[in-house]
C-alpha cells in the first residue's frame, strides 16, 4: 500500500502554515525558492496536509460529524469541487487519512456522461490521474473504463445517462459530480444505492453547483448527509485575474453569479408573484437621474430577538414613467431608534422627497420614533386596507410589463419576491423587505394600488 513520501509532523503543519501565509501576502514564489527538496516533495503530493481548505475535507466535527454516508461538496463554478473528488478518490484507493482508515478496493465514478466523467474526473486537469504522483498513479483502462491501482484498487466510470449500467456492480464508494446536471438522476441514483454494499461503512460524494432540482433538494435533507460549501472566490489564488474581474464582477449579485459561482441553491415557487425572470430582467447598471424619490418603512410589530425585520427599501420615478429601485437597506432586529436612524440616513443619502412609513399594528409608534430623531423630516403614514398579495399584485403588474428596474442586485429582496405566493413566504415569515418595496412604488403613483395617506 502506497502513501504520502511524508507523514503529517508539527514541522509539516508549519510548513504549511507558513506557506499559507506567503499565499496570503502574494510571496509565493520566495516561499518555493527557500524550499529544500524533501519540503518541495511534501508540497508536491500532501494536498490534505497543506493545500486543502476545510471544505474540501472529509467533515468531521462541527461540519457534520464522522457517521455520514453522503457527503454534499456545493460549490461555485472553479471552487475547486474536482480536486475534492479526485482526492477523495486517490485517498480512499491508498487508503489514506483523513479519507479512509484501510483502502477500498471498488469504487464508482458517475458523471454526467461518460464524455464528462473522462475528461474531467479522471483525466482533467484536477481529476484522479493528475492528483497522484507518478510513481503512485493507477492505470486508466478506457476501454474498460476502470482506473486500476498498484494495491488492486479500481474505480469504474458510469453515466448518469445509463442507469442500468449500476445494475450488477458493487462497490464500497461512490464519486458523483454535477449530479444537479444529470439527465436520469433518480433512476441513476436509486441503481447506485442498490450497488453500495461493500466494506464497513459506503459512503457517497457528490460534487455539484447546486440547481433546484427534486433529487439534490432530497438529499441536503436527508439526515445522513454532510454538507460543505464553496464560492468560486474561496478558490481565487487558483484562478485567472482576469475571470475574477470580469465573471465574478459581472455576475456578482444576480441570480445566476449566485447559483453558479456562490454555490447557492436559488428557489423558486411556482405560483410566486414574481418569477427569476422577470427580476433578472428588471436589472440594470444603475438608475438614471429621478424626478421623485421615495423611502419606504415597514417597521417591526415588535422588538427583542424574535422581532421582524425593519423593512427600508428607496425607489423612485424617472423623467418617462420608469420606477427604480435604487437601495434595500432593511435591517434585522434592531431596536426603535436603530431602525429609525437608519430610515433617517437611507431619506438623506438619497436626498428622498418622503419617508412613506406603514402605521398598522404599532405604526403610529413608528412614526413618533422616527420624529423623535429628526422631527425636521416629514413623514407620510400609509395604512394597509387590504391583504399583503393583493396589494402586490400591481406592483407585480408592473415589473411583468418592464416598467420597473433595480439599479443594483438586491439577493435578501429578490429571494423574498420569487417565494411569496397567496399565502406569503413559504417559511412563514414575515415579508418585511418585500412589504417595503410594495409600499415605494405604490407611494410613486401605482394605479389601482394607492395607499390610503395622509400627511402628519
Amino acid at each position: 500500500m502506497t502513501r504520502s513520501p511524508v507523514t503529517p509532523t508539527r514541522s509539516a503543519k508549519r510548513l504549511r502554515n507558513a506557506l499559507r501565509n506567503c499565499l496570503a501576502a502574494g510571496k509565493l514564489d520566495e516561499f518555493l525558492a527557500g524550499c529544500d527538496a524533501r519540503a518541495l516533495t511534501f508540497l508536491m503530493h500532501a494536498w490534505s496536509d497543506v493545500w486543502a481548505r476545510d471544505d474540501q475535507l472529509p467533515p468531521t466535527g462541527a461540519q457534520g460529524g464522522g457517521d455520514w454516508t453522503i457527503w454534499l461538496v456545493v460549490g461555485g463554478r472553479g471552487a475547486g469541487k474536482t480536486r475534492t473528488g479526485a482526492e477523495w478518490v486517490r485517498g480512499l484507493a491508498q487508503g489514506m487519512p483523513p479519507f479512509a482508515p484501510e483502502p477500498v478496493e471498488r469504487i464508482a465514478l458517475v458523471g454526467e456522461t461518460i464524455a464528462d466523467a473522462r475528461e474531467v474526473m479522471v483525466e482533467g486537469v484536477s481529476g484522479v490521474l493528475a492528483v497522484h504522483p507518478r510513481h503512485e498513479r493507477p492505470t486508466w483502462i478506457p476501454t474498460r473504463r476502470r482506473l486500476e491501482w498498484p494495491n488492486g484498487a479500481v474505480a469504474q466510470v458510469f453515466s448518469a445517462e445509463d442507469p442500468e449500467a449500476l445494475r450488477g456492480p458493487q462497490f464500497g464508494a461512490a464519486w458523483c459530480d454535477e449530479l444537479c446536471k444529470w439527465r436520469h438522476a433518480e433512476e441513476t441514483w436509486d441503481m447506485l444505492q442498490f450497488g453500495l454494499r461493500l466494506g464497513r461503512q459506503p459512503r457517497e460524494l457528490v460534487t455539484t453547483t447546486p440547481r433546484p432540482v427534486p433529487l439534490f433538494r432530497k438529499l441536503l435533507a436527508d439526515p445522513r448527509a454532510a454538507v460543505t460549501r464553496a464560492a468560486t472566490r474561496a478558490n481565487a489564488w487558483n484562478l485567472a485575474p482576469a475571470f475574477l474581474d470580469t465573471v465574478v464582477g459581472k455576475y456578482a449579485g444576480t441570480r445566476l453569479g449566485r447559483q453558479e459561482l456562490d454555490g447557492e441553491l436559488i428557489a423558486e415557487r411556482a405560483d410566486a408573484l414574481w418569477t427569476r425572470d422577470m427580476i433578472d430582467t428588471a436589472r440594470a447598471d444603475a438608475a438614471p437621474p429621478l424626478t421623485r424619490i421615495v423611502v419606504a418603512v415597514d417597521p417591526p410589530a415588535t422588538s427583542g430577538r424574535r422581532a421582524d425585520a425593519c423593512g427600508l427599501v428607496a425607489a423612485g420615478v424617472d423623467a418617462c414613467g420608469q420606477y427604480w429601485v435604487i437601495e434595500d437597506a432593511t435591517i434585522e432586529r434592531a431596536r426603535p431608534a436603530e431602525w429609525a436612524a437608519r430610515a433617517l440616513a437611507l431619506y438623506h443619502r438619497h436626498r428622498a422627497d418622503a419617508l412613506v412609513v406603514e402605521v398598522n399594528q404599532g405604526g403610529e409608534m413608528a412614526a413618533a420614533v422616527i420624529a423623535g430623531v429628526d422631527a425636521s423630516v416629514p413623514v407620510t403614514p400609509v395604512r394597509a386596507t387590504r391583504g399583503k398579495y393583493l396589494r402586490a399584485e400591481p406592483v407585480a403588474a408592473l415589473y411583468e410589463q418592464g416598467r420597473v428596474r433595480h439599479a443594483a442586485a438586491f439577493p435578501a429582496l429578490e429571494d423574498e419576491m420569487a417565494d411569496f405566493g397567496p399565502g406569503g413566504l413559504s417559511s412563514g415569515r414575515s415579508p418585511d423587505r418585500l412589504d417595503a418595496l410594495v409600499w415605494a412604488i405604490t407611494a410613486l403613483g401605482v394605479k389601482g394600488g394607492e395607499p390610503r395617506v395622509r400627511t402628519l
